[in-house]
């Protein structure tokens, strides 16, 4: 389990970029470093209401062929997405770059 503290939440705004919506929490992983020398940013799927922090599993990752960094994909346990609905969920921001996600994690139905 992954615990994500949120300093973008569901229905917040980007603080440099005002027309960068957020529809789902965003946040980082503290104590975890990404390529960016940044604490490991985030977004949470499946939580519908804006939250100051999160627990869930780490489901995929969004590798970005043009930047420093990725991003992970925490959802609740049990949860269950495939690509393209991973897709539209984070479009509002991971259109901007060239990125290919990787579902890491599966359950058994």
């Amino acid at each position: 389990m992954i615990k994500v503290i949120i300093d973008r939440p569901l229905g917040s705004y980007h603080p440099q970029y005002p027309d960068l919506y957020y529809p789902v929490n965003y946040g980082y992983i503290e104590g975890v470093i990404a390529g960016d020398g940044e604490e490991q940013d985030a977004y949470v799927l499946g939580v519908n209401e804006p939250v100051s922090e999160f627990i869930g599993e780490l489901y995929a990752i969004v590798h970005r062929q043009d930047d420093v960094e990725d991003k992970w994909i925490v959802v609740p346990p049990k949860s269950h997405y495939n690509i393209e609905e991973i897709e539209q969920a984070i479009s509002f921001c991971e259109q901007y770059f060239s990125h290919e996600i990787e579902i890491i994690h599966s359950h058994e139905f």
